[in-house]
C-alpha cells in the first residue's frame, strides 16, 4: 500500500540506468511525448518567459538543471525565436549518454550548450545566469537534499528560478496507469512514471521549503496535469 501522506524514497529505474543509448533514447522519447501531450513543457516555458518580461535586458542566459535530452531547452529556444528574444541556453545533466542525444537533437540550435556535471557537488561559479530551471528533477532528491539543491540555484541566478514538478496524488497515479497503456511504449517509463508520482509533492511541503528560503519571493501554483510550478524571484 502506498502512503500518500509522505514522499516515497523508492529509487526509479532511470536513477541507475546502465542500458544501451539506443534504449535510453526510446525511454526519453516516451517522457517527451508525455510532457507534450499533457502540457508539461509549456508550464516551464510560460513561467520562464513571464520572468523575462519582468526584467528588460538585451539577452538572457537560462540554465536548465537535469536537462536530459535537451527537449525543454529546445522548446525555450523556439519560444525565444518566436518572441525575437536573444537567449543563451545551457543544459546540465549527469548522464553522458543523455547529453550525446541532446547534442545530436540540438544541432540546429547554436544557442544551446551542454555540460556533464553533478547538480549538488559541482562548483558552478562560472555559470552565472539570469534564470535557472528544472523540470521533473527535484522529486529525485530526498527532502534533506532539496534545500541544498535550490540554494545552488539561488547562488547562480540573478533573476529567478522556475521549478516544474509533480503533485503527489492518488488520482494522478490512477489516471497515469491508463494513460501509460495508450501513450508510453517502454516498461521503464511506465514504472518510473508511477514511482515519480509517489515521490512528488504536496503544496504544503513546497511552502515549507519556501519558508527556509527567505531571500526569494515565492509563487507556487497547481497546473494540469497534476503539476506544481514553483517560481522564485530574486528580491531587489
Amino acid at each position: 500500500m502506498i502512503d500518500w501522506t509522505r514522499r516515497s524514497e523508492q529509487m526509479e529505474l532511470m536513477d541507475n540506468y546502465e542500458g544501451p543509448i539506443s534504449e535510453l533514447e526510446i525511454i526519453l522519447n516516451d517522457i517527451t511525448r508525455v510532457n507534450r501531450i499533457l502540457g508539461g513543457n509549456k508550464i516551464t516555458v510560460d513561467a520562464v518567459f513571464k520572468l523575462i518580461q519582468e526584467v528588460s535586458k538585451k539577452s538572457y542566459t537560462i540554465l536548465d538543471m537535469g536537462c536530459a535530452d535537451g527537449n525543454m531547452l529546445r522548446n525555450m529556444a523556439l519560444e525565444a525565436r518566436k518572441q525575437k528574444i536573444k537567449v543563451q541556453l545551457i543544459g546540465v545533466d549527469l548522464s553522458a549518454d543523455a547529453l550525446v542525444l541532446a547534442r545530436k537533437a540540438s544541432i540546429d540550435f547554436p544557442e544551446i550548450s551542454y555540460y556533464e556535471k553533478d547538480i549538488l557537488t559541482t562548483d558552478f561559479s562560472d555559470f552565472e545566469c539570469d534564470i535557472v530551471t528544472t523540470t521533473l528533477t527535484m522529486h529525485h532528491f530526498k527532502n534533506e537534499g532539496i534545500l541544498k539543491f535550490i540554494r545552488q540555484f539561488e547562488r547562480l541566478s540573478t533573476m529567478g528560478i522556475v521549478i516544474n514538478d509533480l503533485q503527489r496524488s492518488r488520482v494522478a497515479y490512477t489516471l497515469f496507469k491508463g494513460f501509460s497503456l495508450l501513450f508510453i511504449h517502454t516498461k521503464t517509463a511506465r514504472i518510473d512514471g508511477l514511482i515519480s508520482i509517489t515521490k512528488g509533492f504536496s503544496k504544503s511541503e513546497l511552502q515549507t521549503f519556501a519558508k527556509s528560503l527567505p531571500n526569494l519571493g515565492h509563487s507556487i501554483s497547481w497546473k494540469w496535469a497534476f503539476r506544481y510550478v514553483w517560481v522564485m524571484r530574486k528580491k531587489r
